[in-house]
């Protein structure tokens, strides 16, 4: 009987061995180890409505010629991002009015959107003029990770900040990450990442969501914090600002380009020990969200996991240490 037992024990162990290796085997095939960004000839400019001419957007390999770029991926936000760039704007103008060495673009990047989200933009930047506002339209839907990355890749500030289209969070509270990130990398050639944050509100929100999404909330937190993300409570919140030496190292690294973007972000931040600081802001649900709770956070939690796999088993590697290397 006990030697039943064991050579059970011995079959299925190997079985479980055999699977695992045969999964990374899998995962180590038809995985490339850097990402190919590859950029449609169309999105390398952008439309100067004044002039009706088509002007290159820079690279974030140059050097920085703005304190602040705003990138804002919009996907289908003809309606919600108006109320956005207004608010925005405003405070930039405010800010920069006060203090004329605090120059700024906002980037709007239209993730492939099927409405009216490039006019929309178009007009801000007619109004604005170019050297304030500018739309990258993407050829193709890539993800909202994909559009931030694409808006990145084409700024030219010192700071960069990504923001949401809907406007959930209070736009003012930028000073609040400007503050903190001035507070770890003074200039723009030091590393530094402020996280804006809503772990503040979690008891709030768990007041108002029902039991299902709380449950959901929760378990995307665990899975977070046991295969990627152990510093930061936060990890999804639309409201980031990146130096433009971090931004280069992550942005030219990060694979996931959609939902789950965030995490792998912040993830290869702690694996290159980038320094990072958690600030709480205002933020407020806006109706309108591309999110499907139940198959949305499905589809995150799947990511996490192959994240935390890709990066376990050498699949996927990071470009800026390759970069270094050589």
């Amino acid at each position: 009987m006990w030697n039943c037992l064991c050579q059970l024990f011995f079959y299925l162990l190997s079985a479980v061995v055999v699977a695992a290796l045969s999964i990374v085997a899998v995962v180590l095939y038809k995985t490339k180890p850097y990402p190919n960004i590859k950029r449609h000839k169309d999105e390398e400019t952008f439309l100067d409505p004044h002039s009706i001419k088509t002007v290159t957007f820079p690279s974030l390999e140059d050097s920085p010629s703005l304190e602040l770029s705003v990138i804002v991926p919009a996907y289908n936000e003809e309606q919600r991002l108006p109320a956005m760039l207004d608010e925005c704007l405003a405070f930039l103008e405010q800010k920069s009015g006060g203090n004329p060495s605090f120059t700024y673009e906002v980037i709007v990047v239209s993730d492939g959107s099927q409405d009216a989200t490039v006019s929309v933009g178009l007009g801000y930047s007619k109004k604005h003029g170019a050297e304030k506002v500018r739309v990258l339209e993407l050829i193709e839907n890539r993800g909202k990770g994909g559009a931030v990355r694409m808006g990145m890749l084409s700024a030219r500030g010192r700071n960069l900040l990504f923001a949401d289209a809907d406007g959930a969070t209070k736009f003012a509270d930028y000073d609040k990450l400007e503050v903190a990130l001035k507070q770890l990398s003074p200039e723009w050639q030091d590393d530094g990442i402020a996280i804006g944050s809503r772990a503040h509100l979690e008891d709030d929100a768990i007041a108002t969501r029902s039991f299902f999404r709380t449950v959901l909330m929760h378990g995307f937190h665990f899975l977070v914090w046991l295969f990627a993300v152990r510093s930061i409570r936060d990890t999804q919140c639309g409201f980031k600002l990146f130096t433009r030496t971090t931004a280069r190292k992550l942005f030219t690294s990060l694979h996931v380009e959609r939902w789950a973007f965030d995490v792998e972000l912040l993830y290869l931040a702690e694996k290159l020990k980038l320094p990072m600081q958690e600030v709480a802001v205002r933020w407020t649900e806006i109706d309108g969200s591309k999110l499907t709770p139940f198959w949305s956070w499905l589809q995150m939690g799947r990511d996490l996991i192959m994240i935390w796999l890709r990066y376990l088993v050498g699949a996927w590697r990071i470009a800026s240490i390759q970069k270094k290397e050589q």
